[in-house]
């Protein structure tokens, strides 16, 4: 669609095709650049391969292509006015818990789960964890160029939970997401149902209750299930991105309610994720990728040769994040091994036959020039060793390694802190679950 965009605004007349369950999608993708496109409503199946439907499809709508192509375009498309916006008021509904969440998920401001209303008060409270004014715009959100100012920021927080202490975090992953190494073009709504996988490090960690132990990717923890959740409010409610209209996941993915890890950096035999990527140890910051799919594997033992034998004979995708416990990084480390050089040697191992790669076939990954010509010859899963991380996280237990993959890319910002930050972590540190003990 942004192609075809482009084409129109060098004055060359331009129709797109779109697929009928994509229809609303082109639609939306136009009118938020303003741009008059003429979309055709066709048939053809998503990413068709087969010759006799696509010649079929394009056949059928042929005579609307030409006639797209050769009537003039009407005084309504060429200025489009408008659509008139419902003025609204700064407080948009009263009523009890029940009665706000109704109108919330009716609305299409929800997630499916409950969300705390976002009162004066709530919203005021989340704003002392920054110092940006409430008109501040952080960034523009795609795709419908939302803004994200501070104040809507807090606001969908607030809805997900959040304490205070979480806005730091949120303002720094809304500056990630407008990275190019992430392409959040694609990301946010591609029918692969990306995961947004949110890394913090450093002393922040401590500061938040953000679990990198036992369950770390399980509920029960707030600050890992909130500031995930709080980002896909952000991204729904500010970006537009809506479930079936322009994010068009085929089947979507559990982990894009929340997917959020820290790193056991104190037992780690070697350096954090975020000095990796040029920080200092004592910076606080977050690391955002965009994987598809979660993989349990189980080793083959519990020593480093073996760890290692597992991830190559689990390892797919074509980018990597191998989430390991302190003990399998232990291990490794006894043995010699360096984060460095486990991923050189996932990239030189982990291989798969030609022809069982989507790059034989024509498709985009991996990213190789030419294949080779013998079919039956093992390829690398990877194009290269910086495709690959290790992330040390998880709670006691030898046979389990998780195994994170697909994404576009790894992205660290720097978390900044507000003047009055320790004040607030004393505020709301202790707001921690207690079990009963049996």
């Amino acid at each position: 669609m942004y192609d075809a965009i482009f084409a129109e605004a060098l004055k060359k007349p331009t129709v797109v095709l779109a697929n009928t369950d994509f229809f609303t999608d082109a639609k939306s993708a136009a009118s938020g650049r303003g741009t008059p496109i003429r979309i055709i409503s066709e048939a053809v199946p998503p990413e068709c391969t087969v010759p006799e439907q696509i010649r079929a499809g394009v056949t059928a709508a042929m005579d609307d292509i030409v006639s797209s192509l050769t009537t003039p375009l009407t005084e309504e498309e060429r200025s489009p006015k408008p659509k008139a916006i419902e003025k609204q008021e700064r407080i948009v509904f009263k009523g009890d818990l029940k009665e706000v969440n109704r109108f919330f998920y009716q609305r299409g401001w929800a997630d499916g789960f409950p969300i705390i209303p976002p009162t004066e008060g709530e919203v005021a409270e989340m704003l002392t964890g920054t110092e940006l004014p409430p008109d501040h715009v952080v960034a523009k959100i795609i795709p419908r160029m939302g803004k994200a100012t501070v104040e809507k920021i807090a606001v969908n927080a607030v809805m997900a939970g959040a304490l205070p202490t979480y806005m730091p975090v949120l303002i720094a992953g809304i500056q990630a997401l407008q990275e190019p190494e992430i392409r959040f073009g694609t990301t946010e709504v591609s029918t692969a149902s990306w995961i947004p996988f949110w890394i913090i490090n450093g002393p922040i960690r401590h500061d938040l209750n953000v679990n990198y132990g036992s369950g770390v990717l399980s509920p029960g923890d707030m600050a890992n299930a909130v500031i995930g959740r709080a980002m896909g409010l952000i991204i729904k409610n500010i970006g537009g991105a809506r479930k079936g209209v322009e994010d068009m996941g085929t089947y979507g993915n559990a982990e894009k309610y929340t997917m959020v890890s820290g790193e056991n950096e104190e037992e780690s035999p070697w350096e954090p994720l975020h000095v990796e990527h040029g920080f200092e140890k004592e910076d606080s910051c977050i690391t955002l990728s965009f994987p598809t799919a979660v993989t349990q594997a189980l080793t083959f033992g519990s020593d480093g040769d073996s760890i290692m034998r597992s991830i190559i004979a689990h390892a797919g995708g074509t980018q990597l994040t191998v989430m390991m416990n302190i003990q399998h990084a232990k291990s490794l480390a006894e043995g010699g091994w360096t984060k460095k050089e486990i991923a050189e040697y996932i990239h030189e191992f982990a291989r798969k036959r030609a022809i069982n790669t989507q790059a034989y076939w024509g498709q985009w990954m991996p990213m190789r020039k030419r294949q080779p010509l013998n079919p039956d010859y093992p390829v690398p899963l990877y194009a290269s060793p910086d495709l690959i991380r290790v992330l040390v996280a998880g709670g006691a237990g030898a046979l389990l390694t998780k195994l994170i993959t697909g994404g576009t890319g790894w992205v660290t910002k720097k978390i900044q802190l507000p003047g009055n930050w320790g004040e607030l972590v004393a505020k709301y540190r202790g707001i921690v679950p207690t079990y009963v003990r049996y």
